[in-house]
C-alpha cells in the first residue's frame, strides 16, 4: 500500500500542485489548509478522489496539526504567509503563522511519528549577503520580518532533529512560478500579476530599474525536489536544507521581455504595452542566485525546467485557464 502524505497549505500554489502529483502517483494524500490565501478551486479535479482527504484547519490550532497528521508517514509543510511586504504590513500574523504555527506541525508529526518532515524554506534566509551563488551554509542576515520566520523554522528543524529524532529536511526555494499561482491580491507574486497585466494591456510597474535578478524556479522542478527530499533513501541526505531552484538568474526587465514574447503568441497587442518602472521595494534583495550541487549530490536533483521553458508553459496555462 501506498503510503500517506500530509500536505500543510494543500490548497495553495505549490501545495495543490503536490498534492495533485502524489494523487497521480498512487499516494494517500490529506490537505489542510484554512483557504486563508489558498483555494477551492485548486483542489477541485481532486474531491472526488477516494485516495484524497480535505481537512479545513489552521496550522495556529494545535487540536487541527494532530487531526490532520493521524496515521500520516511523512508531512510536506507548503502552509505559510508569504510575501516580505505583508510581513512588514503585519509582522505579528506572519509570525503566529510560520513561526508559531510551523512548531504546531513539528510538536503533531513529532507525536504521531511521522517518518519525515519536509517543509518550505526561502531564499529569503540569505538576508544580506552578498556572495553569488547562494551555498546553503553561508547566509546573512535577515531583511525582513517574513525572512526571520523561515530561518526560525530551519532552527526549530535542526532542534527537532537533533532533540527527538524527527527526521527533517528544509527546501529554500527560489521564487517559484507556474500554473495555478494566484495574480490576485496586493501580494501577488511578479510573474503571475504580471501576466495579468499584459492580457489586460496594462503596464505593470518594475520595482527599480529592471536590472534586480532571480532563480525563477518552475513549479515542476519544486515538485521534483519534495518527491526526492521525501523518498531519498540516503541518510546523509536528511535533517539538513536545500536551495530548491533551477540555478541560473534573469533579471526582471528579461522576465518581462520573454513574458510579452510568449503572451504575443496569443495576442500580438500585447507586445507593445509599455513597462513602467518605480522606487525599490523595501526589503528586497538585489540578486538571487541558487548552488544546486548540494542537492544534486544527495538528492540526485536533476531540473527539468530553465526558465524559459517554464514560462513558456505557466503563460500558456494562464492564457487559458485567466482569460
Amino acid at each position: 500500500m501506498k503510503n500517506k502524505i500530509l500536505i500543510t497549505g494543500g490548497a495553495g500554489f505549490i501545495g495543490s500542485n503536490l498534492c495533485e502529483h502524489f494523487i497521480s502517483k498512487g499516494y494517500y494524500v490529506t490537505c489542510l489548509d484554512n483557504f486563508a490565501t489558498g483555494h477551492r478551486h485548486n483542489l477541485a479535479a481532486l474531491m472526488d478522489n477516494e485516495r484524497f482527504q480535505l481537512i479545513e484547519g489552521d496550522i495556529r490550532n494545535l487540536e487541527d496539526c494532530k487531526k490532520a497528521v493521524d496515521g500520516v508517514d511523512y508531512v510536506l509543510h507548503e502552509a505559510a504567509l508569504g510575501s516580505v511586504p505583508r510581513s512588514i504590513n503585519d509582522p505579528i500574523t506572519s509570525n503566529e503563522v510560520n513561526v508559531s504555527g510551523f512548531l504546531n506541525m513539528l510538536v503533531a508529526s513529532r507525536d504521531a511519528g511521522v517518518k519525515r518532515f519536509i517543509y518550505a524554506a526561502s531564499s529569503s534566509t540569505y538576508g544580506d549577503s552578498e556572495a553569488l551563488p547562494k551555498v546553503e551554509d553561508k547566509i546573512g542576515k535577515p531583511l525582513s520580518p517574513y525572512a526571520i520566520t523561515k530561518y526560525v523554522n530551519e532552527l526549530y528543524a535542526e532542534i527537532f532533529s537533533r532533540t527527538y529524532g524527527l527526521e527533517t529536511i528544509g527546501l529554500r526555494y527560489f521564487n517559484v512560478f507556474g500554473r495555478k499561482q494566484d495574480p490576485n491580491g496586493a501580494y501577488a507574486a511578479v510573474i503571475p500579476k504580471f501576466v495579468m497585466q499584459l492580457m489586460k494591456k496594462e503596464s505593470p510597474i518594475i520595482n527599480g530599474d529592471g536590472n534586480y535578478s532571480r532563480d525563477f524556479t518552475y513549479i515542476d522542478n519544486v515538485i521534483q525536489m519534495n518527491e526526492l527530499a521525501m523518498t531519498t533513501e540516503n541518510i546523509e541526505a536528511v535533517n539538513t536544507v536545500y536551495n530548491t531552484a533551477y540555478g541560473d538568474r534573469t533579471t526582471l526587465n528579461d522576465m518581462v521581455f520573454y513574458l510579452k514574447k510568449y503572451l504575443s503568441d496569443f495576442d500580438s497587442e500585447i507586445g507593445d504595452v509599455a513597462i513602467i518602472y518605480g522606487p525599490n521595494r523595501v526589503g528586497d534583495i538585489p540578486h538571487s542566485l541558487a548552488s544546486i550541487e548540494k542537492a544534486k549530490t544527495l538528492l540526485q536533483y536533476n531540473p527539468k525546467y530553465s526558465f524559459k521553458d517554464g514560462l513558456k508553459e505557466a503563460v500558456e496555462w494562464y492564457w487559458n485557464n485567466l482569460k
